[in-house]
């Protein structure tokens, strides 16, 4: 654990602006020179206000909020600023955020880790772009004119956002009873929540299921041209295209063949070339880790020509195994329960197919001073914990899915 020096954190707020304290501090905890746990609020409380507004607040003599609004008050009359209120309000802010962001951002969240993230300042957005021209290039002969190619619009349109937070309170056991550690554990259950539904979503999105009508009054997530289509399908009606293999079940390298033909036939529906993105993951449940581990890692494979002959003299090939190091391998305990099986996968490049579309990211607002809250119900300060977005596909002849039956 490090060793906070308080004294030098308040000298922070008293020479420099407070927002550029606050991004220094901000820094500090991104680049883990201390983290939450290294923190003591009581300590920094006497640090900012003084060993006898300590007591006296700690004995119930004196409430926080009134303490602060004093201080606010005194400093702006004489035209300074309130740099003990400001110091402390910052700095239990980002000791709050830091604690919800540690749980929010883990490892083990891998799916919303992949799918890039979009700003956007609208509640569901229609992107608007171009088709390709195709191959148009032509020969031209000498002194004859350059031929014009010809364009046309295209779109989709991306779910609307919800915007999801809670509120943790800061007491005050927090600060004057040692029970900082107890706010920090709160905080992390608040972050492993948040970070646990957004993980949810990313899987939803990505395998194309569970979302109601929460997305675009649909349960799919790919709005094109007006058209809202499922993901995953064969090449039938408004899904011009098959990214669905039937009965692939994965047991060797040539389930991973398969999957990967349907890939190699997709065409840009536009221009009919083939699509030019190369897949990434292979993305399987966690029953079928090991066998595709297996496939992924071995070295060497055996290949029997014609296949299942007993006679005949077939011919034998040994050969390095094709699939090796090919694709990386995606999965998590979350992903069976939500297709609601567990012998599906899927193959592709989810990080160009799949978007986040955010209004705003987690984000912590302080509330205002309330002494109400503090008088009833010992709550000193309050934060409300907050991110809107929306998880969308923007191009699902990236993906393939396999299913058993």
């Amino acid at each position: 654990m490090a060793s906070v020096n308080y004294k030098n954190l308040l000298a922070l707020y008293e020479h420099k602006p407070l927002k550029e304290a606050t991004a220094q501090l901000k820094e500090g905890f991104a680049a883990k020179a201390f983290r939450p746990q290294d923190f003591d609020l009581g300590r920094l409380f006497c640090e900012c206000f003084g060993w006898n507004e300590f007591q006296a607040c700690k004995q119930d003599g004196r409430l926080v909020n009134d303490l602060m609004v004093e201080y606010r008050t005194a400093m702006t009359e004489a035209g300074n600023t309130a740099v003990s209120t400001n110091a402390f309000s910052n700095i239990s802010g980002q000791i709050v955020y830091s604690a919800i962001m540690e749980a929010f951002m883990m490892e083990e969240y891998q799916f919303s880790r992949l799918i890039p993230e979009v700003q956007t300042e609208f509640n569901g957005e229609k992107i608007a772009g171009i088709t390709g021209i195709g191959d148009e290039t032509q020969i031209v002969a000498e002194n004859d004119p350059y031929p014009f190619v010809g364009v046309s619009e295209d779109f989709i349109e991306t779910p609307i956002t919800s915007n999801r937070g809670m509120i943790v309170p800061i007491s005050r056991a927090a600060i004057f009873f040692d029970r900082t550690g107890v706010l920090l554990d709160r905080c992390s259950k608040v972050g492993e929540w948040a970070g646990l539904n957004k993980e949810k979503r990313a899987i939803d999105c990505t395998i194309d299921e569970n979302d109601g009508a929460s997305a675009l009054a649909t349960s799919h997530r790919y709005k094109w041209r007006g058209a809202i289509i499922q993901t995953y399908g064969d090449n039938a009606g408004t899904h011009s295209w098959d990214n669905l293999a039937a009965t692939n079940a994965l047991v060797d390298w040539t389930d991973l063949d398969v999957a990967e033909q349907l890939l190699n036939e997709i065409t840009d529906p536009n221009t009919g070339e083939p699509v030019m993105v190369e897949a990434t993951h292979l993305i399987v449940t966690k029953s079928l880790e090991q066998t595709a581990s297996r496939i992924l890692n071995a070295t060497m494979i055996n290949v029997v020509t014609p296949g299942y002959a007993t006679t005949g003299n077939p011919t034998e090939t040994t050969r390095t195994n094709p699939m090796l190091n090919k694709y990386t391998l995606l999965t998590t305990r979350l992903l069976a329960a939500r297709l609601g099986t567990d012998t599906s996968w899927f193959l592709g490049n989810p990080a160009k197919a799949f978007r986040y579309m955010v209004n705003w990211p987690l984000q912590t607002i302080q509330a205002p001073a309330n002494s109400h809250d503090e008088f009833h119900r010992d709550i000193v300060q309050q934060y409300r914990v907050s991110e809107r977005g929306a998880y969308s596909t923007w191009e699902p002849r990236l993906m393939c899915k396999s299913t058993v039956a």
